[in-house]
């Protein structure tokens, strides 16, 4: 996701194990040549495949924003198009924690303009010429 113009994801880690049954998705996925495809579509991201014998699949996102990371297993997955979702799901974060807002917003200060009524009345302002000048 982009914050004024600047694709936020910066990094992508994939982990997998070459032996695995967990692993089959992804594999499936790094063989089709699908991940080529995703890279040359996102070429702000930088990809890093690397190989985990004997550990479940993940994948490891970095952001700019604040140096924040996320990290969402793939175990298990039964088809290369739901890692495909994951990656999608990752670049289309802003990097930043969730949060809820849980109660309004209050201030101590009054608007300037002050408080809006529909009982405010315009027509006893002075009446107000307007000017156009041509170059």
């Amino acid at each position: 996701m982009a914050t004024r113009g600047v694709f936020q994801l910066t990094k992508l880690r994939l982990h997998y194990c070459e032996v695995g049954g967990s692993s089959r998705a992804m594999r499936t996925y790094l063989g089709n040549g699908k991940l080529v495809s995703w890279a040359t579509a996102h070429p702000h991201v930088e990809i890093e495949v690397q190989v985990r014998n004997g550990h479940h699949p993940f994948v490891l996102a970095e952001y700019r924003s604040m140096a924040a990371t996320h990290q969402i297993s793939v175990r298990n997955v039964d088809r290369w198009q739901d890692v495909q979702d994951v990656l999608y799901l990752l670049s289309n974060r802003s990097g930043r924690k969730i949060t809820k807002i849980t109660t309004p917003v209050l201030t101590d200060t009054p608007s300037i303009q002050g408080v809006w009524t529909p009982f405010l009345t315009l027509k006893d302002l002075p009446p107000f010429a307007v000017q156009i000048h041509e170059p």
